[in-house]
């Protein structure tokens, strides 16, 4: 029986951002798909500004820049959102199909050695207090594996998160949208989106030069989830909400979705965890799935390779869930309310003109611009600094070596302690962290949702990108809490 550190079910964007995260942290890996072969199907079409900052700590985002086309205004409930002032270094929407994102989560995971097995459904586990059996089908017939973690990131209608017994509670679907990945004869001069009035949404966004990803959203019909949906179908819905179907022709893919939310009520059972759509599915409104399941990969990495590692106490491993969970409820709450401000009649019109016009005040801008984008994330710490809790930003720094910025000390994917002031304590790493003493020229840092603050005298940096703890006192000590987290001292 082949053994593995962790076995992860599914090689979309969440599965495969897990195994890189794993595999730079020197466990080993095995992914597992049920699919024959990738389909190269986009369904998600961008990534967000957090998203960014994460694979930017990775080292993954610059192939992705050169390949997508930066949209700065989002939308909320096809009301324009425009992202162009918030404080990081992507003030935009990076529009790039889910197809290269794969690519390039794949290009690095194979520089990491590790392989993706397909046409291997996991049908069945057991687990002990040491591990887990997986039971892997497919058409060579039944093979088994021992690893010590499973993680179930094969989407919706997930084996894994079934096999757990784990409650997929939430809404059904209300109404259909459908996208079609096409080339137009009449493209339109710039973004193109709208809502009309009783029926519906439409928009076109240009994906790659010459293609396009467009999309009709219908109120008054529900799709089951296995039915079809033909090229002409979605030009003659298309075309009877937005008023012109553009010219489109030459489809590479035509596909349909609904408003279903349903959250998972537990992320761990065990040694079995569920991540990205198989923890949480929601109405695709802003392009927030995509990113969501990527943040979930990296939160869940380094916590794991923590326990597998360094012997981390198995509490670290529940913060996966209580940190996690809270962000995916809080995106099936916004897009249920996305699919309520696109309702069809003269009540829901009535408050799209007003959310309209309150989109416009930079107050409520930023609250559901950072919301979508996922900037203002706060975690729960046992520190008070307005810092901890939220994602570090990626400040210009200096240190012995020369220039450097904070996502560039990320790259390894370890905890860092980064000193400020040469009088702040130093901590013993035991090779558990990194100690970085820098100096940074600016005397306050922007941290959207809070503004700016004073930069700290020092900060211990999770390996995620979150600031655990901060202090502006040069003086201060690392609290007993964080010092066990650096240095664990329990065997597994």
């Amino acid at each position: 029986m082949d053994t593995t550190d962790v076995v992860i079910a599914g090689a979309g964007p969440t599965g495969l951002m897990l195994a890189c995260e794993l595999r730079a942290l020197g466990l080993a890996v095995a992914v597992l798909d049920a699919l024959p072969a990738r389909t190269g199907e986009s369904r998600a079409g961008g990534i967000h500004a957090r998203t960014m900052e994460v694979l930017d700590q990775r080292g993954l985002l610059d192939g992705m820049l050169a390949q997508g086309d930066p949209r700065q205004v989002g939308h909320f409930a096809g009301i324009p959102v425009n992202f162009s002032d918030y404080a990081t270094r992507y003030p935009f929407t990076l529009v790039i199909p889910q197809s290269l994102i794969e690519r390039e989560l794949e290009s690095r995971a194979a520089e990491l050695d590790v392989t993706v097995r397909w046409d291997a459904p996991v049908v069945g586990y057991r687990q002990d207090a040491y591990g887990v059996e997986i039971e892997i089908g497919g058409s060579n017939g039944i093979r088994r594996m021992r690893a010590a973690y499973l993680v179930g990131c094969d989407g919706g209608r997930s084996a894994v998160r079934k096999l757990a017994g784990i409650d997929f509670a939430g809404t059904d679907a209300t109404m259909t949208g459908m996208l079609a990945d096409v080339e137009l004869a009449d493209p339109p001069a710039e973004q193109f989106f709208g809502h009309r009035r009783g029926m519906g949404d439409f928009s076109a966004v240009q994906l790659q030069p010459g293609w396009y990803r467009l999309v009709v959203q219908r109120h008054d019909l529900v799709l089951e989830r296995g039915a079809t949906v033909s090229f002409d179908d979605f030009r003659a819905n298309f075309t009877e909400i937005a008023g012109t179907d553009l010219g489109m022709h030459s489809p590479r893919w035509v596909s349909h979705y609904g408003d279903a939310a349903r959250h998972a009520d537990r992320y761990r059972a065990g040694r079995v965890f569920l991540a990205g759509d198989a923890a949480h599915i929601h109405y695709p409104a802003g392009g927030q799935g995509l990113n969501l399941g990527v943040q979930d990969a990296v939160n869940l990495g380094w916590k794991l390779a923590a326990a597998l590692r360094d012997g981390a106490d198995d509490d670290l491993l529940d913060t996966y869930e209580s940190e996690r969970r809270p962000v995916a409820a809080r995106v099936l709450h916004n897009t249920r309310a996305q699919t309520a401000l696109s309702r069809p009649g003269p009540h829901t019109d009535a408050l799209r003109d007003i959310m309209g016009d309150l989109i416009t005040l930079d107050d409520v801008r930023h609250r559901i611009g950072l919301m979508i984008t996922a900037l203002d994330i706060d975690y729960d710490t046992a520190s008070d600094h307005p810092l901890a809790g939220r994602r570090v930003p990626d400040a210009d720094l200096v240190t012995a070596d020369g220039p450097t910025r904070i996502h560039e000390l990320l790259r390894p994917a370890r905890p860092i302690f980064l000193r400020l002031d040469d009088t702040s304590p130093t901590l013993e790493s035991n090779g558990h962290f990194d100690t970085v003493l820098a100096s940074s020229h600016a005397n306050h840092w922007p941290v959207p949702g809070v503004g700016d603050i004073p930069r700290p005298a020092a900060l211990l940096i999770r390996p995620d990108g979150y600031t655990a703890w901060a202090t502006d006192d040069p003086t201060a000590a690392l609290p007993d809490t964080f010092r066990n987290w650096l240095t664990p001292t329990a065997t597994h």
